[in-house]
């Protein structure tokens, strides 16, 4: 089966990275810095983009970030990262992180974010990626949505 041609379902790539925040990754007030979480988030985006392309990818673009609530020191912080859309040599790759307090056992939302990424090739020049065949009805959402957010970052 050729699955260029196909394509491959979102569930196929999705990653599940879990962190906890230590001292160094947090500020003076002991909150989880943002900077450290959206290299937690980009490593998890990156891993799910090489999944669905097989190929080695590269951060293009960050399009969006919210920041929703705060994150401690000890808290233990779980990171999804589904792919959205590819399109000839890109895809985007929509990331939502949570935080758990270890002795309260409540999870909530602390950041989503969409990231772009552009699959290379062994010269390091872009190259096509296979199709997302979305299946599920946000699976389906997210898909078309993706084609609105990237035709708005490309206007002038």
């Amino acid at each position: 089966m050729n699955l260029m041609k196909k394509g491959k379902r979102p569930a196929l790539s999705q990653v599940r990275k879990t962190e906890v925040v230590c001292p160094n990754d947090t500020n003076p007030m002991g909150l989880l810095q943002g900077g450290r979480l959206v290299e937690w988030m980009d490593i998890a985006a990156a891993v799910c983009a090489q999944t669905h392309a097989e190929k080695i990818c590269v951060t293009a673009s960050i399009n969006h970030v919210d920041f929703k609530r705060a994150a401690n020191v000890g808290d233990i912080i779980t990171i999804t990262a589904t792919i959205t859309r590819a399109f000839s040599s890109s895809m985007e790759i929509f990331v939502q992180s949570y935080a758990r307090k270890v002795l309260a056992g409540n999870k909530y939302l602390i950041s989503e974010a969409y990231f772009n990424f552009v699959a290379l090739d062994p010269y390091g020049k872009t190259t096509v990626v296979m199709p997302v065949l979305p299946v599920t009805a946000l699976e389906k959402k997210l898909f078309e949505d993706a084609l609105k957010r990237k035709k708005k970052r490309s206007r002038p």
